[in-house]
């Protein structure tokens, strides 16, 4: 049985349960045959400087091009959120869906229509347009967040659904050309708020946005990082344009509960 020295067979050791990888190993202990180099990876450096150099500017460049989409958001959408007490009056507010839980709102999207009763209680907005997904038929996040605001002391007909919000672009677009929207306050989540005013200003609203907060836990944590996927789909939806999953005619339903507010005395 070959012997080895005792730091040589501690780092063997460790090799072969994959706790040190091979390329930390001593080079004199591998060309020694103290350790073997079979488990070692492929050169994933370059050796000379020039290529060294090249491979920090590759990394910087990818860095700079994976912060770019958050970065324009932020820009965008920075002096356009506040709190409820802050926001301009507008005829409009638009909730986006987050989320149904045995036919009913999830907290998060229950937060947001608390929001959104409070700035209508308060005279900020005449109307509010629900925008969430209904591909399903046991699915209707629109129907459950319009029963959620009638509890809430907001009246049926100064609620607004539609029916096709299957995400923040498409909710912006709807909004915008389907039911004619031009400007109003956004209601989601402290994390979501400036992804949905960057959108909603690409699509053609000029929009100011009430980030509802949450505790930070798990699920606001998983918020907050899955915006940093998102930016990027928001850039390129913002750069290609897409129409939404589902465009149709042109609705009149923002047009008509704003008729009916206007006579109420």
């Amino acid at each position: 049985m070959r012997k080895f020295p005792p730091r040589a067979f501690r780092l063997r050791a460790l090799q072969l349960r994959g706790l040190v990888p091979g390329g930390l190993l001593p080079r004199g202990l591998v060309r020694r045959g103290l350790v073997t180099s079979r488990l070692l990876p492929s050169r994933l450096l370059p050796r000379t400087r020039r290529g060294q150099r090249r491979t920090v500017q590759v990394v910087m460049l990818a860095s700079v091009f994976a912060l770019a989409p958050a970065t324009w958001m932020h820009a965008v959408a920075d002096s356009r959120t506040g709190t409820v007490a802050g926001a301009p009056e507008r005829e409009v507010a638009v909730v986006f869906g987050a989320g149904l839980w045995k036919g009913r709102p999830t907290p998060y999207l229950a937060h947001r229509l608390d929001t959104a009763a409070e700035l209508y209680r308060t005279g900020k907005v005449k109307v509010v347009l629900v925008t969430g997904d209904n591909s399903r038929a046991e699915y209707d996040e629109p129907d459950a967040m319009r029963t959620y605001l009638v509890r809430q002391g907001v009246p049926d007909g100064r609620i607004v659904s539609d029916y096709a919000g299957f995400d923040t672009w498409d909710s912006c677009v709807r909004a915008k050309k389907i039911f004619g929207v031009d400007r109003a306050v956004l209601v989601t989540q402290d994390f979501h708020i400036k992804r949905a005013i960057a959108l909603c200003d690409a699509a053609g609203i000029e929009s100011y946005g009430v980030g509802v907060a949450e505790p930070h836990d798990s699920v606001w944590y998983y918020g907050g990082a899955r915006e940093l996927f998102a930016a990027g789909k928001a850039a390129l939806d913002v750069a290609l344009r897409p129409d939404p999953h589902f465009l149709g005619p042109e609705e009149t339903g923002v047009t008509e509960a704003l008729a009916s507010a206007d006579t109420v005395p």
